[in-house]
C-alpha cells in the first residue's frame, strides 16, 4: 500500500494568492475503509543558532522556536472506502482565504544554513485505530505575488571597486607588499533573482603572476536571540572566473546564475534578517598556494587578496 502527492505543476511554484491542484494517489493491493482523507498544509521559518555565532552566549545554541506562517487542515473525503489498484483523488486549496487575515508575511521558499523558509503539504488517510494511517508529506515553492513585484526591468545599480595591496587588511606576501597590484572592476549590486549577476574585472598590474580568480556567492542570515543577534555567515557557490595568469589590461565577465532554493530576496524582518553579498577572491602564485589550492572565504592567507560587494536581491514580474 502507498499514497503519493502530484501536484499540478511540475515545477511545484505557486503564489499565495493562488489555488494549490493536485492529486492523492493511492496504489492498494486490496480494497480498503478510511474514516477521512484529509490534507495539512504547514508553513514556518524555521532558526537555528549554532555554537560560535558572534554575540551569543552558549546557552541560547540550538534550535529555536520556528514562526508560524500557515497552518491549516483541509477536508477532501469523508469516510468511506477505497478501491484497489491505482485511485487518483483529486484537491484544491487556497494558501489565503478571502478576508483571512495571516499568521504571518508569506516569505519566499528559502534554504539556508541557519534560516529554512518551508512550505509543505501532508495527506492523512486516517484508518481507525486497528490500522495504520497511510500518509505522504510534499513541499511546494511559494514565490511572491506578481502584483506586489517591480517591473522589469530594473535599473541595474552597479558599484565600481579597485583592488591594490593598500587595501588589503591580511598580512600579504613580501613580493606583493613591495611589487604591488591593480584591479579595477564594476558589478550589479540590485539583482533580480531571475537574472545573473554580471559585472567586470580587470587587472591592470601585479608583480606577482595570477593562480586563478575565484567569486564566492555568501549568505549573511541573522537571528534576534533575546536581546542579542547571532549572525553566520556560510558559503552558497564558488564561481571561477580565470585558472592562471591573466593578461594585463584584458577585461574578464563576471557572469553568476542564482541557485534557486538557496536564495530569496533579500529580508529584514524583525525576528530574523537574510542577505547576501559576494567576494571576490584572487590567489597569487606562490609556494604555499600550491599546497593549498582552495581559499577558504573566511580566511585569507597571505597570497589572495579579497573584495566583498553586498548584493540586494529581489523579485520582479
Amino acid at each position: 500500500m502507498s499514497v503519493e502527492i502530484k501536484l499540478s505543476r511540475s515545477n511545484r511554484i505557486y503564489r499565495p494568492n493562488e489555488p494549490v491542484e493536485g492529486k492523492i494517489v493511492t496504489k492498494l493491493s486490496s480494497s480498503i475503509s478510511h474514516q477521512g482523507i484529509r490534507l495539512k498544509v504547514n508553513a514556518s521559518v524555521n532558526l537555528q543558532v549554532r555554537g560560535g555565532s558572534a554575540g551569543v552566549i552558549e546557552s541560547f545554541y540550538g534550535v529555536i522556536k520556528p514562526i508560524t506562517i500557515l497552518n491549516k487542515t483541509v477536508e477532501v473525503l469523508k469516510s468511506g472506502r477505497i478501491s484497489s489498484g491505482s485511485t487518483e483523488i483529486p484537491f484544491s486549496f487556497w494558501l489565503k482565504d478571502p478576508g483571512e487575515k495571516p499568521l504571518e508575511k508569506f516569505y519566499e521558499t528559502y534554504h539556508g544554513g541557519d534560516i529554512s523558509i518551508q512550505y509543505l503539504v501532508s495527506v492523512d488517510i486516517s484508518r481507525g485505530y486497528l490500522h495504520k494511517s497511510l500518509s505522504a508529506t510534499m513541499e511546494f515553492i511559494i514565490e511572491s505575488e506578481k502584483e506586489n513585484l517591480p517591473e522589469k526591468p530594473i535599473s541595474p545599480e552597479m558599484v565600481i571597486f579597485y583592488m591594490t595591496q593598500d587595501t588589503q587588511r591580511h598580512s600579504l606576501l613580501p613580493e606583493l607588499k613591495s611589487g604591488g597590484f591593480r584591479v579595477s572592476g564594476k558589478m550589479c549590486t540590485l539583482c533580480s533573482l531571475s537574472d545573473p549577476i554580471e559585472g567586470e574585472l580587470t587587472i591592470e598590474s601585479s608583480a606577482v603572476p595570477i593562480q586563478s580568480i575565484d567569486i564566492h556567492l555568501l549568505r549573511l542570515e541573522s537571528i534576534l536571540v533575546g536581546e542579542k543577534i547571532a549572525t553566520e555567515s556560510s558559503l552558497i557557490q564558488t564561481t571561477q572566473i580565470a585558472d592562471g595568469d591573466v593578461c594585463r589590461g584584458m577585461t574578464l565577465p563576471i557572469y553568476i546564475i542564482l541557485p534557486r532554493l538557496l536564495t530569496c530576496p533579500s529580508i529584514f524582518a524583525g525576528p530574523f534578517s537574510i542577505e547576501f553579498k559576494v567576494t571576490l577572491v584572487i590567489t597569487f602564485q606562490s609556494e604555499q598556494s600550491k599546497v593549498h589550492s582552495k581559499s577558504n572565504f573566511k580566511t585569507l592567507k597571505s597570497w589572495h587578496a579579497a573584495e566583498s560587494i553586498p548584493l540586494e536581491l529581489i523579485r520582479t514580474k
